[in-house]
């Protein structure tokens, strides 16, 4: 997965309909995530469409599982991964997810109807991750 760093640079050069496709295309690089894991509680609320998120931890750091059954859901939920992606539980929980996505002015770039359930997306991003921290 790219780094939040290197999508925002690559957005800041594109305009309307082009950061969609790169959104739709940041979606498709997600790990695939298991049907099996699409359960009510990996079920992020609060969106238009379907979003699942399923944490792993692998040597310290958080790895995520995302899915989306909507193209551009997905590649959002993708833009909120690449900023915690691999990083250890204690740094995610303690991160300001949103301002890291505060450049990609998603708000005005995406109708409020594909961002309302960011805030979800990160909420749930870090009670995984504040879990994980109290158990290591």
């Amino acid at each position: 997965m790219r780094s939040i760093d290197d999508i925002r640079e690559e957005y800041e050069f594109l305009e309307g309909d082009e950061r969609y496709r790169l959104l739709i295309e940041l979606g498709r690089e997600l790990d695939p995530m298991p049907d099996a894991l699409k359960t009510d509680a990996t079920q992020v609320r609060g969106c238009s469409a379907s979003v699942w998120v399923y944490p792993t931890e692998q040597d310290g750091a958080l790895h995520f599982l995302a899915d989306s059954n909507a193209a551009i859901t997905k590649g959002i939920v993708a833009l909120v991964l690449s900023a915690v992606q691999d990083k250890p539980a204690k740094e995610v929980a303690a991160m300001d997810i949103t301002a890291a996505l505060e450049p990609f002015d998603l708000r005005n770039q995406l109708s409020s109807n594909r961002t309302q359930g960011v805030p979800n997306m990160i909420a749930l991003v870090q009670a995984h991750a504040a879990r994980i921290s109290e158990n290591d």
